[in-house]
Formats: C-alpha cells, structure tokens, sequence
C-alpha cells in the first residue's frame, strides 16, 4: 500500500487480539530502503517481506529499524543482517532488550533527535517515546507528514502503557508535530485523522483516571483486578491481563503523585531452588519442542510449494501423452 512518495506499508494479516487486524512493515526510501519494523520471527512475515521486496520494489533493505524491542516488531533484524546485509537501527536503550535478535556486527543506535538519511533526500527524525515501553520510539518523515509510531499508537484500538506518566508526555509531544498528515501504526489500518486520534487517546487517559478514582470512592479498598473488571465489564477475556496492566500503571502514577494509598499485599514464595530449576529445564524442553515443530511446519510448507511448482513424477513412470484424433 502506497501511503506517501517515499513511504508503502505491508500489512500482514494477524489473529492475535494483542495485535488487531494486521502487524505492520513499512518501506521508506527508494533504492536505498529503509524498514521500520520487521515482524516476528515466523516465515509469513519473512515471506510476505521477500515476495513484496521482489515482485513490487524490485530492492533490498539496506536499513532495518525497529521502534522497540518486542518480539511481534524485532524478530527479524538478524535475518535482515543475514538475508540484505541491512544495518540495524535501534533505540539506544533497547540492546539489552533486544539480547538474542541483533546480528553480531552492523547495529546502530538512535537516540532522541538523531536524524537517519536515506537517498533522494529523505530524512527520518527519531523521537524518543517511552511510555508502551521503556525503549519507545517513533520515526517522523516530516516533509511528508507521516509517523510512524510502532505500539505507541494502534490502528484501531488503544495500546497497553507500561509507564503512564511518560506515555501521557509523548502523547502530548506527538499531537504538537508540525506538517503531521498520517500514523503508521505498528498494528491495524492507517490513522489519518491523527491529532484528532492522538487528542483522543490523551482524552481516553484522563477520562480512565478519573473512572478509577470513581470506582476507588465507591468500594475501598479494592485490587486492580477487581477494578478492571468493573470498568472493562465486556473486555475480550484474551485481554483481560491486559486490561489490568493499564489499571496499574494509572495506579502508579496516582500513588506516585500521593492521590491513591497503596495496602501492601503478600508475595507468594519463590520456589526453592530444586523446584525452580526443574521448572526452567522444562521450560527449555517446551520452547526446544516448539522451535522444532516450527522448522517442521515451515519444511513442510516449502515442501507444498514445491509440489505445486513440479509435475507429479512420484506417480507416473510415464505420464499419459495427449494429442488430437
């Protein structure tokens, strides 16, 4: 999908609720591509990168950015490294983050304000945007008006925040950008209304804070489970968690800021030391099992695909000839 001259966005459809209708791969640049995200580690996204480069740029990526370090956004930089020979740009915050995805040489890091370069003019300004998480960032093709956000903003629904206090800040640097005509979100369908969605999800947050407030006055003390349930009374159950984590990042910044008093609860036990290690070799064990299913699933769909390109030679030692009577 062409969303500006120098910007096309490759959305790849996703079942996940985490993730609504589609996790997103932009293109920036011509000749000289940049990507913004590049999707989790499964071969669809791989696929659904590759055909497109291929059948409709007819390029390669010599830069692959990330805008933070969650798997379903990062889990291709070192297959980029390895596939194109592509630099990998991330937050200067995100290495340890991203331990176990980056290539061993080739990584660059972007801090808030850099500037990142590609042919023909075009010119990516990085801005730090922490708040979805700690190594939050957005890109800003400014000439063009486009912003790519990543999970700070979502398609179509609100986002999870993990520090309100600095998302509810990056909100409000976002909505002042100048030239702003569309978000690329790293999930859902283009926002092209953006200070309208931007002033929505800032209005979202006051009017959330002040429904905790609400529910807090009418039935104290209560955990944030109870409160979620109350105000997210027809969430996806899938969500539900989710849901939680904002109720508790609200509830931090309102303790923080000495509104809320907080009741300690009680911890349950770390397992002793047997218990945990057996835990986490069967842990190891699950996670080897199904990195081998996928090798097995993946072999499998390129064995299918195969079958389709050749003739069935595996049924006939001579296949039937036809010809006119």
């Amino acid at each position: 999908m062409q969303v500006s001259p120098s910007v096309r966005a490759v959305q790849v459809p996703d079942e996940s609720p985490m993730r609504p209708q589609s996790t997103n791969v932009y293109l920036v640049g011509r000749g000289q591509t940049l990507t913004v995200d590049s999707g989790e580690a499964l071969d669809r996204y791989r696929w659904m990168l590759r055909g497109y480069l291929a059948a409709v740029e007819r390029a390669e990526i010599a830069v692959a950015a990330v805008t933070h370090h969650h798997a379903d956004h990062s889990g291709n930089l070192r297959w980029a490294r390895e596939v194109f020979g592509a630099d990998v740009a991330i937050p200067a915050n995100g290495r340890r983050l991203l331990r176990g995805r980056l290539p061993a040489r080739g990584v660059r890091p972007l801090a808030d304000g850099e500037t990142v370069e590609l042919d023909g003019g075009v010119r990516l300004r990085v801005l730090a945007a922490p708040g979805h998480s700690v190594d939050s960032l957005c890109f800003y093709l400014e000439e063009e008006g486009v912003l790519f956000t990543g999970d700070t903003m979502l398609g179509s629904t609100t986002t999870t925040v993990d520090d309100l206090a600095a998302y509810r800040a990056t909100l409000r640097r976002l909505v002042e950008l100048p030239n702003l005509r569309v978000i690329c979100p790293g999930h859902g369908p283009l926002v092209m209304d953006p200070r309208e969605r931007l002033q929505s999800y800032i209005d979202h947050r006051d009017a959330r804070e002040t429904q905790i407030l609400a529910a807090l006055e009418r039935d104290r003390p209560r955990t944030s489970w109870e409160i979620m349930l109350a105000l997210y009374p027809d969430v996806d159950v899938r969500l539900r968690r989710a849901a939680d984590g904002n109720v508790r990042a609200h509830l931090r910044q309102l303790e923080a800021e000495g509104r809320v008093r907080v009741h300690a609860g009680r911890p349950r036990r770390p397992p002793a030391p047997g218990a945990r290690a057996r835990a986490e070799a069967r842990e190891r064990e699950r996670q080897r099992v199904i990195r081998r299913a996928r090798r097995l699933e993946a072999a499998a769909s390129r064995a299918a695909v195969r079958a389709q390109e050749n003739p069935p030679d595996e049924q006939w030692i001579e296949p039937p000839r036809y010809e006119p009577r």
